[in-house]
């Protein structure tokens, strides 16, 4: 009686796995393994480029820095005195680590009210409206991964600021992204042919 009890519990553990495609695919410095493991991925992320126009390349690349594809990744836990939690570091949730604020513009500007953080299609949808408005607001193209990530990182009125120029870990972190965004775009390229 105790193994099928075990048993029984295994299986239902295991259909209770957590997200199945939020939960990050193994080698993610290789885009082509990234969409063999999850090509909803890929659907998503050309769904937002027909929509919005900002490269598949581009969109990976941030959401590589942002969350490193985990659906259900948070911002760390703030302590006092080391030991009492205090709540997060910021409200940033899921693919695109949205804050609350501006995922709730995007649901009204986009009329997308059931839209959730942790939904591949909702958080791409989302990185292309705001990378748009960034384009708006800001003059970045939308193939610059580097300044679009500054504006996504810092805000658009803070990169406007130039509030990214007093963070040179910020300025680092910016130049990786778009490094990381030209080796995805050159390894899509690959994949495509084989």
């Amino acid at each position: 009686m105790s193994r099928v009890l075990l048993f029984t519990l295994m299986l239902v553990l295991a259909g209770c796995g957590g997200g199945g495609d939020r939960v990050p695919p193994r080698n993610l410095d290789d885009a082509c393994s990234i969409v063999n493991q999850r090509p909803k991925y890929l659907r998503a992320m050309k769904r937002a480029e027909r929509r919005w126009h900002v490269p598949v390349h581009v969109q990976m690349a941030v959401i590589h820095q942002e969350s490193k594809f985990d659906g259900d990744a948070r911002t760390p836990l703030r302590f006092a005195l080391g030991v009492i939690p205090m709540g997060r570091q910021s409200s940033a949730y899921g693919y695109a680590q949205a804050i609350d604020s501006t995922w709730d513009a995007y649901k009204r500007d986009t009329r997308n009210r059931r839209a959730k953080r942790h939904d591949i299609y909702d958080a791409t949808d989302f990185m292309g409206w705001y990378m748009n408005e960034t384009r708006k607001r800001n003059g970045i193209a939308l193939s610059d991964a580097r300044n679009q990530y500054l504006a996504y990182h810092e805000g658009q009125a803070g990169f406007a600021r130039g509030s990214y120029r007093a963070k040179p870990w910020l300025v680092r972190v910016s130049h990786r992204v778009a490094a990381r965004s030209a080796t995805y775009d050159a390894q899509l390229r690959r994949c495509r042919r084989r």
